[in-house]
């Protein structure tokens, strides 16, 4: 029979994700990311983590500035509306609200870590990072010669997140996941991460997932639990299910310019609830229809008959 993984989501993180983890988020960069799991890793007060990931938007940011964060690894965090993170320049500044360990990537070189992890090989080739100076500021990437043509390359060594945190517009409760649209890096994600949490807009019957088995994210024995959240990767956008919530960006970026801005904004939207439901209650259904989808555009179906 099947395993049923469909549980909350303050179970999911409670099993799932301990002090002291890497978590890799924001695989899709600007869409799909996960804000409810990240907000349930503030309200379970979780230490120590190691966030990866290329973009995240403002996850990482919130994170930085709940005190959950020891080390990031990624190309890029703060605001893509406004640019700056500012709880993440606190942090690597002034150690507010304590200092963080920080290993540079580009999106590509964190594309080719979690490739290699995918693989099982210890390390992916690049020319890419010859001449930046990211091999000086990441120690992690270290100068070979390719044996074939003498020339020079950059190493990435492989990156395998304790687990990822994956946002899909459906899945089964078993953990076949269906998700489209700018995916950034997050099929090598889910199968570099020793477990995965799937978060899912819709819950399907098994048989309508697997009728399109080309979609299907992973394989369900990576799966840990899956988790049943509307609206959960609000404010960035989901193909198909709703759009980026630009205005949340903004006041965010205006509430996060101070510490004491930043725990008020902490207090309101994420301890001041009980759980995502809460949140999706405080802000209210006008900012959530103002990011429904308002044209549905359908793909061209499939036949996988023999």
């Amino acid at each position: 029979m099947p395993e049923n993984k469909l549980v909350p989501m303050k179970e999911a993180v409670a099993r799932f994700v301990p002090d002291g983890a890497s978590v890799c988020m924001g695989t899709a960069l600007e869409a799909l990311i996960p804000f409810a799991a990240g907000h349930e890793l503030i309200r379970q007060r979780r230490r120590g983590l190691t966030l990866v990931g290329p973009i995240s938007d403002i996850l990482f940011d919130q994170l930085v500035g709940a005190g959950c964060v020891a080390r990031i690894q990624a190309a890029w965090v703060g605001n893509v509306s406004a640019g700056l993170g500012y709880n993440y320049r606190r942090a690597v500044e002034h150690g507010v609200p304590h200092r963080i360990e920080v290993e540079d990537h580009s999106n590509l070189s964190m594309a080719a870590a979690l490739q290699a992890g995918a693989m099982g090989a210890p390390y992916v080739p690049t020319y890419s990072l010859l001449g930046t100076g990211l091999v000086e500021s990441n120690p992690s990437f270290k100068q070979a010669r390719d044996p074939f043509s003498g020339d020079p390359v950059v190493l990435v060594p492989a990156l395998t997140p304790d687990v990822a945190i994956l946002h899909v517009q459906r899945a089964d409760a078993e953990g076949h996941a269906h998700c489209w649209g700018t995916l950034g890096v997050t099929r090598p994600a889910a199968l570099a991460a020793r477990r995965l949490i799937i978060v899912a807009e819709e819950i399907w019957p098994r048989e309508r997932i697997l009728s399109d088995p080309g979609l299907v994210l992973a394989p369900t024995l990576k799966v840990a639990a899956v988790v049943h959240e509307p609206f959960g990767a609000y404010p960035s956008p989901v193909q198909g299910c709703y759009g980026r919530g630009h205005d949340f960006y903004r006041r965010y970026h205006e509430d996060s310019r101070t510490a004491e801005g930043m725990q008020a904004w902490l207090d309101r939207w994420v301890h001041g609830v009980a759980d995502w439901r809460g949140f999706l209650s405080r802000l209210g259904t006008d900012a959530l229809d103002a990011v429904r989808v308002k044209a549905p555009r359908l793909s061209e179906p499939l036949d996988y008959g023999v």
